[in-house]
Formats: structure tokens, sequence, C-alpha cells
């Protein structure tokens, strides 16, 4: 079993008021159920050109990226991972205790989430338990997902592996600031967060209703 606790531990200043090392790597959380219905070669990809941004002279951080879930896919995937050569980009596929996942969710600074609805009229859960944390989050795009995440408001939406990569160069370039895009994002879903459900029903679900 793998526990949060045993990664955060090496990257905080021991001070005494704990805070994080400017020069540390950032931390990438996915969540699977290793299913066919979630294509993760297209993250093992976009990680590969995020390596050879950082080979090529681009200044960005290190990546430790979890990818964590249990399911029938996860040793295919985990082959492919064990075969990469990757020297700034760590990968991990952990299974969390419930009452970790979320304190990883929090510790994270970038979400991704490559669920993709097959009716297009179910939105990711995952996304959902991220943005709960206040993460923003690089989401696959299928119709319906709009709903969910705001592409440049909470997160941004890619297509394939070489828009996923290059949107992990852009939001990590100023990383660890937080006057970058990703701490925008992330200060918008502090802000969403004030909602209420009342509010949310009034907002989005009656204007439907009315109009039908």
């Amino acid at each position: 079993m793998w526990n949060i606790r045993g990664l955060s531990s090496r990257y905080v200043t021991p001070l005494m008021a704990p805070a994080l090392r400017t020069e540390r790597p950032g931390l990438l959380i996915s969540s699977t159920s290793w299913t066919e219905d979630e294509d993760f070669s297209i993250l093992l990809k976009s990680l590969e050109e995020y390596e050879g941004f950082i080979r090529a002279g681009a200044s960005l951080p290190s990546l430790i990226c979890v990818i964590t879930g249990k399911g029938p896919q996860k040793q295919h995937y985990k082959k492919l991972i064990d075969s990469m050569h990757l020297v700034h980009v760590d990968i991990c596929t952990p299974w969390l205790e419930a009452e970790d996942y979320p304190l990883l969710l929090g510790s994270a600074d970038l979400g991704v989430c490559l669920h993709k609805s097959s009716s297009s009229l179910d939105l990711p859960m995952k996304v959902v338990d991220m943005f709960g944390c206040c993460l923003p989050v690089c989401a696959i795009h299928f119709n319906c997902l709009h709903e969910l995440v705001k592409h440049e408001e909470n997160g941004l939406i890619f297509r394939d592996s070489a828009e996923l990569a290059e949107q992990l160069k852009s939001l990590l370039s100023e990383f660890p600031s937080s006057d970058g895009r990703l701490g925008a994002f992330r200060r918008n879903l502090r802000t969403s967060r004030g909602q209420c459900w009342d509010d949310n029903w009034d907002q989005n679900v009656l204007p439907l209703i009315s109009s039908a």
C-alpha cells in the first residue's frame, strides 16, 4: 500500500512552518479504473514529449506523475511505463487508501482526466473530485465536457497527446509561481466553491427547464 505522506515529506522544507521548496518537481495526478474507456497512451506520449522539451533546453520543472487506481489494463500500462527512458519525469501507479486520495489531490499541482463518455452525457466524477480540492485539470475533449471543465477558466481541454504536452509546457513554464494560469485556475475554483447547490440549480438547471 502506498501512502501520500511518504512522497510529500521529501519536498517539504524543515522549517517551523512547513513550506514547499521552490526547486521541487511538479506533482501531476490522474486516476483511472484502467479500462479501455481511457487511453493512457495519450498521457504517456505527452510525458515523453515533455521530457523532450526539457532535454532541448526548456526551463521546466521535473514531474512526478501519480496514476492511481485498479483495473484490468494496469499491468499492460505498467509494462509500457517500465519501458520508457525518462530522466525528468517519474511515473508511479499506486492504489491509495480512501483517506489518502483527497490528500494527494489537495497536494497536487495539476490533474489530468482521460475519461471519454461513450454516451457523451455523463461527466467524469474524478474531475468533480479534483475541483472539490481546487485542483485545475487538463481533460480530454468529448461533447458535454464543457459543462464541467471551462477552458481557460478552471482548466484546459485537449484532443491528443501533442496538445496535452503543449498544455503541460505552457502551464508549468512559470512553476512554482502562483501568478500564472495554474494559479488563476485554482483561484477561480476557490471562488466557485462558494456557490451553494440552490444557486447552481437556479443558474444552470432552472433556465433549461423554463425554456423547455
